[in-house]
């Protein structure tokens, strides 16, 4: 039987938690970050964890793979 080959831009793009959730960078932080309030920049810092729906299809794409 064939494998399920990983996704590798997925791969490189996400983390799978412990507990299951998905970890990501979030948008909007590598340039033009002049035009930003600095609210908007406090709450872009650290990572983001994605909801439910979009969980289950990230974890199917990255097989077994967590990192």
């Amino acid at each position: 039987m064939p494998k399920q080959k990983t996704h590798k831009g997925t791969k490189k793009r996400f983390r799978v938690t412990a507990n299951g959730k998905v970890k990501h960078r979030r948008a909007g932080t590598s340039h033009l970050q002049v035009r930003l309030t600095a609210k908007r920049k406090r709450k872009l810092r650290g990572t983001g964890v994605l909801a439910k729906a979009e969980t289950t299809k990230i974890i199917e794409v990255l097989g077994r793979y967590s990192y």
